[in-house]
């Protein structure tokens, strides 16, 4: 149930985030959820691989070479998504920044409520 929250809150901010960045295009909600799913496959399976490829430039960034990392696995997802478009590197990176900023602060938000009803 954890994951198909995670990919429902992902879908809607990339959603959210299509119709506020003018590169980003995604036709309708249900492309978004599809979006979310490619993105968590491509995260499961190529992140890991590119991350360990790419490690002495990372090191050499202090890190900041994982946001390229993110972007071209955005930008790789639009290539395999219908419906889902972005126009140019940058923006697939901003919009990577963005997913990735406000979906963890929804994680977190929604963790912490998890906790609260524990208790």
């Amino acid at each position: 149930m954890n994951f198909l929250l995670r990919i429902v809150i992902t879908a809607v901010v990339a959603f959210a985030l299509s119709s506020v960045l003018p590169g980003i295009h995604i036709n309708t909600f249900w492309t978004a959820i599809v979006l979310s799913l490619v993105l968590a496959f491509l995260n499961f399976l190529l992140k890991p691989i590119l991350i360990i490829l790419t490690l002495p430039i990372t090191i050499l960034t202090f890190g900041f070479f994982l946001f390229i990392i993110n972007a071209l696995i955005v930008w790789l997802a639009g290539k395999f998504v219908k419906g889902f478009e972005v126009e140019s590197f940058g923006w697939a990176l901003l919009f990577s920044l963005l997913l990735s900023l406000l979906t963890s602060l929804l994680y977190k938000d929604r963790d912490r409520e998890e906790r609260a009803d524990k208790y």
